[in-house]
């Protein structure tokens, strides 16, 4: 149990009981009492990947607190998840592009498949048409590695390229995930 002595009405739901914390607030003392920053970065991202929050939802939250313990990383980890971020493996490709200097890629860049659905792309490199997909456990699942598979034919029939990572590889290898991106954008044009 975790008590606040900054609980301001905007951080209150006003209907039902038990009174609880709106949920952007609940999300920043999650953060804030997490066990380590992987934790915290995970509830963060987590918020905005289930459309609990959104946009500068949280760093109205964090303005409102005068001592919110990781400040800094729930507000970056919140700008990355507003701009499409949404896992913490997404949050870790982003760092790793960034450290190497890559174009930033559109994030969540929404696009219809040849059935008309609204898919969301991870990392899009539009310029170059370099999509990057990142994969968590749940595409294992043979329904889902079809369905993947099948975004992916659609996506190459257009001529654009599209790379897939499992997330662990985002983790452990991510300079082999890094030189396939590199390979892909320079094979596509890029010539940073």
């Amino acid at each position: 149990m975790h008590r606040t002595t900054t609980l301001t009405d905007r951080d209150v739901l006003a209907v039902g009981q038990p009174r609880r914390t709106m949920p952007a607030r609940s999300i920043v003392d999650g953060a804030q009492w997490a066990g380590d920053d992987q934790q915290a970065r995970a509830i963060v991202a987590a918020g905005f990947q289930q459309r609990i929050v959104a946009g500068d939802d949280l760093h109205l939250v964090v303005e409102r607190l005068p001592r919110v313990r990781r400040r800094q990383l729930i507000l970056a980890t919140a700008a990355d998840a507003a701009g499409g971020a949404h896992s913490l493996a997404e949050l870790d490709f982003l760092g790793l592009i960034r450290r190497a200097g890559l174009p930033e890629p559109n994030r969540q860049k929404v696009r219809c498949d040849s059935t008309g659905r609204r898919r969301y792309l991870d990392a899009y490199f539009e310029q170059w048409g370099v999509h990057v997909e990142i994969d968590g456990g749940q595409h294992l699942d043979p329904r889902a590695w079809w369905a993947d598979m099948r975004r992916q034919n659609d996506l190459w029939m257009v001529g654009d390229r599209v790379l897939r990572f499992p997330a662990w590889v985002i983790r452990a290898h991510p300079d082999e995930a890094l030189r396939q991106i590199l390979g892909a954008l320079r094979a596509a044009g890029w010539s940073g």
